[in-house]
C-alpha cells in the first residue's frame, strides 16, 4: 500500500518524506509571479510551467531534478528597461529520510541540492551552485502540523564572489475541511546583501489521494525581499 501523499510545495519548507519506491511524482507550477520595487528599480518576473519530478528510488529515498522550461525578468530603471527570457537553470535533488516516513509524529531527513547554470543569457549567474538542507516534519496538536527547514548554501554574488547562505523557515497547516487545507510560513535567508524575509500563506485541494492543487501569495517583510509573489499548481503521483 501507498503512503500518504506528501508533498514538497506549495511552502517553501521542503518536507522530509520521500516518495513511495516505483512511483514518480509531478510538482508543477501553472505559472507563477513576483514584483519587486527597490530603489528605484522596478522588477517584475514570470515562470510558465516550472515543474519537478520525483523518483522513488528506495523506500526511503528519491531523487528529484527542477526545470524551469520558460523564465521572463523585466528591470526598470531610470526609465530604461530591459528584458531577459528563456529556459531557466535545472536544479538536481537527492533527498534521505532517516526516520519517520511512515508517518510518524515527528520526521527529519537529508537534502543534497546541485544547481546546473543552464539558464538563458541575463537569467542566471553562469555558476554551479549546491545546498545541503535539513528539513523536518512534526505534528503540534488540535489538528494542526508544522514544518521546519534549516538549509546552508554556496552561491555566486553579483561581484561573481563565493558566499554562504544560511535559509530557515518555518510553517503551521491546519485542515480547514475533508479535503481543503491552510497554512502560514515564514522564511529567512542571510549571506548574500541584506536579509531577505517573507511571509506566505496558501491553500491546497486534494482531489483525490494523488491529486492535490494549490495556491498562495508569498509577501515581503523585509526591504530585499521581493514584494509580493503569486503562483497556482498541481501535485500528481504516478
Amino acid at each position: 500500500m501507498l503512503r500518504e501523499m506528501t508533498t514538497d510545495r506549495p511552502d517553501a519548507t521542503e518536507s522530509p518524506f520521500t516518495v513511495d519506491p516505483g512511483h514518480v511524482q509531478l510538482e508543477m507550477d501553472f505559472g507563477n509571479f513576483s514584483r519587486d520595487r527597490e530603489a528605484g528599480v522596478k522588477v517584475t518576473e514570470w515562470e510558465t510551467l516550472p515543474f519537478n519530478l520525483r523518483f522513488g528510488m528506495s523506500e526511503n529515498f528519491e531523487a528529484g531534478i527542477f526545470v524551469a522550461p520558460y523564465h521572463r525578468t523585466v528591470e526598470t530603471a531610470a526609465g530604461v528597461r530591459t528584458t531577459a527570457a528563456g529556459f531557466g537553470d535545472i536544479g538536481l535533488r537527492a533527498k534521505w529520510n532517516v526516520t519517520g516516513n511512515e508517518g510518524a509524529d515527528f520526521a527529519w531527513g537529508l537534502m543534497a541540492d546541485l544547481k546546473l547554470p543552464t539558464a538563458a543569457t541575463g537569467l542566471g549567474n553562469g555558476h554551479w551552485e549546491g545546498a545541503l538542507t535539513l528539513p523536518t516534519a512534526f505534528e503540534l496538536g488540535g489538528g494542526w502540523g508544522g514544518g521546519a527547514m534549516t538549509s546552508l548554501g554556496l552561491v555566486f554574488d553579483d561581484a561573481d564572489r563565493r558566499r554562504a547562505v544560511w535559509v530557515n523557515t518555518f510553517t503551521v497547516g491546519h485542515d480547514l475541511t475533508d479535503n481543503v487545507g491552510g497554512f502560514l510560513e515564514v522564511t529567512s535567508e542571510v549571506g548574500v546583501g541584506s536579509h531577505v524575509a517573507t511571509f506566505n500563506v496558501g491553500l491546497t485541494f486534494s482531489l483525490d489521494a494523488n491529486t492535490q492543487f494549490d495556491c498562495g501569495v508569498n509577501l515581503g517583510i523585509s526591504r530585499s525581499a521581493p514584494d509580493v509573489v503569486g503562483f497556482a499548481g498541481i501535485s500528481r503521483r504516478y
